[in-house]
């Protein structure tokens, strides 16, 4: 608990085309001036930081942290939410979730999880660059449209969906090693990892990989009861 930052806020429920919330320097302005001290930082639109450019120059990194800092707030995390929705989409949801990936990618599911698994691999290396140390992010699903149990599911449906999801995540985690970063998914509906045992089900697959991590939110945690 003492390692916890903030009160942060989430920019990604904020970030848009009007002003404060179109500039890195407005929106850090804005988060201060209610009172915030840290940012969560939403990194798939575009309009607050650019993502490759972030893992490629710390030069770059300095100055957000600087602008944030001088502002009164600073960066708690990276997001990849969406972009991580992305890394397991089930062939259901391909048209919902076309929208979140970026328009040379759309209706080519193969090449938009493979843009996706770069954007989260950038946000980590982002990370390392801005001496952050955890990342949050969405696991995607593949056995969610299974959730509720009629028709009855065929006999190994859903642990083969999650051997699916655990080799698709597992060379991120490990990148995530190499670059010194947590990788903290938030449980949630729609997820795969959506409660206690599902997470459980992923750790094990992924080898109880150290960088494999649930994002601290009490709020759903008191939902889940967890």
């Amino acid at each position: 608990m003492k390692t916890i930052k903030g009160p942060a806020i989430f920019l990604g429920q904020f970030a848009g085309d009007a002003a404060p919330f179109n500039t890195w320097d407005g929106i850090t302005k804005w988060a201060a001036d209610k009172g915030y001290e840290g940012v969560q930082v939403s990194t798939w639109a575009g309009q607050l930081m650019d993502l490759k450019k972030a893992a490629e120059s710390k030069d770059y990194c300095d100055e957000l942290a600087g602008v944030a800092r001088q502002n009164g707030v600073e960066i708690t995390e990276l997001s990849t939410h969406l972009q991580g929705q992305l890394v397991a989409v089930h062939p259901a949801y391909d048209e919902a979730f076309d929208g979140f990936a970026a328009p040379e990618v759309r209706g080519n599911p193969k090449a938009r999880q493979e843009w996706a698994v770069q954007q989260v691999k950038y946000a980590l290396k982002a990370s390392r660059n801005l001496g952050i140390k955890a990342h949050a992010t969405f696991s995607g699903a593949l056995a969610w449209p299974y959730i509720y149990p009629w028709p009855q599911r065929p006999a190994g449906l859903v642990e083969t969906a999650f051997d699916e999801l655990a080799k698709r995540w597992l060379p991120i985690l490990d990148y995530a090693e190499e670059q010194g970063v947590d990788v903290c998914y938030e449980i949630h509906p729609g997820e795969d990892l959506h409660d206690g045992v599902t997470f459980e089900m992923f750790l094990e697959r992924v080898k109880n990989h150290s960088r494999a991590n649930m994002l601290y939110d009490p709020s759903h945690y008191v939902l889940q009861c967890l």
